[in-house]
């Protein structure tokens, strides 16, 4: 009898995480009916990091109406830890860019003040601490939503001030007014890029396409957003410097930096401690992971690079279920590929789940896991 720890990260795309941990449990239940099966999908600060650790931990799901990166209503959620009197929750939940058309990408309007809305809702429970997940972002506005929930008051060269959402914002700003009795919150901010905010590697020329910025548009905004981090540089009267990480939900950490208690921790490390992975990788034969594309960049905090890892200090069997062949440099003990998938295809889920559960069936079939 084996026992199998299933703890795959999403599959970008196609499987959340906990899709793709559920279909392979009931593969593994099906075809080896004896063995012992435990389930912790993983996640690194990317998209829904925060969603997994809620449901991990068994969090309390606390639900309030919000605004998306554009100004439009949505229900948007936070995880509530009473004890610690800490909130969790993701960036993407508000201010997602996977929730909107592609021709409402824009972070000449996008804003962070719908996950400010989720943030206050959080302190008026006794948040001391909000851990944020990075991963997902549509804006590129240096937590300047976010600020304006706290108060901070951002105003043209008359002195005007300048709403949430208005594509001028960056622009225009040309004063920065700050509240009075400032909150002592603490940020968490959770992230697996290790992009700084500026440069050729960082939030503008890196994630800006993604985001609805045409290239031909990077100088012009890389000027903005310059223009108004120096006025909230000169504000907030801090020692500064660009750190890897910053780059990540287009300057949030950075923006929340300047003015709270912000530490920035890579997300698999926080991910797995939070959630005891060393302690469950121990009472098992075999952990199983995945991720849509294990690349070069895989090992720069990614959560199968850091399971592997982990894995290997246990002395425990590790498989990796993903698509191409990069995987095969690694320390694997076994590389479960993926065939390829047309991401224009309608039917692309269900191919994606499809694939999955054949590959799972025809590995164990073979006696690879034996």
């Amino acid at each position: 009898m084996m026992k199998f720890l299933v703890a795959p990260n999403a599959f970008k795309g196609t499987l959340s995480g906990k899709e793709a941990a559920e279909l392979i449990s009931a593969t593994l239940k099906r075809e080896r009916p004896g063995d012992d099966l435990f389930v912790q999908p993983v996640a690194d600060g990317g998209d829904g990091t925060c969603e997994l650790l809620i449901e991990s931990l068994g969090l309390e799901k606390i639900r309030c109406g919000s605004l998306n990166a554009i100004g439009q209503p949505i229900l948007g959620f936070f995880g509530w830890d009473k004890v610690h009197q800490r909130a969790f929750l993701d960036v993407s939940t508000c201010t997602g860019l996977g929730i909107l058309k592609d021709e409402q990408k824009n972070p000449w309007l996008a804003s962070s003040f719908g996950t400010g809305i989720l943030i206050q809702k959080a302190i008026q429970l006794g948040a001391k601490e909000l851990v944020l997940g990075l991963g997902g972002s549509a804006s590129i506005d240096l937590a300047t939503g976010i600020l304006m929930s706290f108060g901070f008051r951002f105003l043209d060269k008359s002195g005007r001030e300048i709403p949430a959402f208005s594509p001028g914002l960056l622009d225009d700003c040309k004063h920065i007014q700050a509240p009075i009795g400032r909150s002592k919150v603490k940020f968490t901010c959770l992230c697996d890029v290790r992009n700084p905010f500026f440069g050729e590697s960082g939030a503008v020329r890196v994630y800006g396409l993604q985001k609805g910025l045409e290239k031909n548009h990077q100088p012009d905004f890389e000027l903005a957003v310059n223009s108004i981090f120096q006025l909230m540089l000169k504000k907030s009267q801090k020692s500064w410097r660009d750190q890897a990480g910053f780059g990540a939900a287009g300057g949030i950490a950075m923006g929340l930096d300047l003015f709270f208690q912000t530490e920035i921790k890579f997300g698999a490390d926080y991910f797995f401690d939070q959630v005891k992975m060393a302690s469950q990788i121990e009472k098992v034969d075999w952990v199983i992971t995945g991720e849509g594309r294990f690349d070069a960049q895989s090992n720069q905090g990614k959560a199968c690079f850091e399971l592997l890892q982990l894995t290997r200090s246990k002395g425990k069997k590790i498989a990796i279920i993903t698509s191409g062949d990069e995987a095969n440099a690694f320390d694997f003990d076994l590389v479960m590929k993926l065939p390829s998938l047309d991401f224009t295809a309608p039917n692309l889920k269900e191919k994606a789940h499809e694939n999955l559960h054949e590959l799972v069936c025809a590995t164990i079939r073979s006696g690879r896991f034996d």
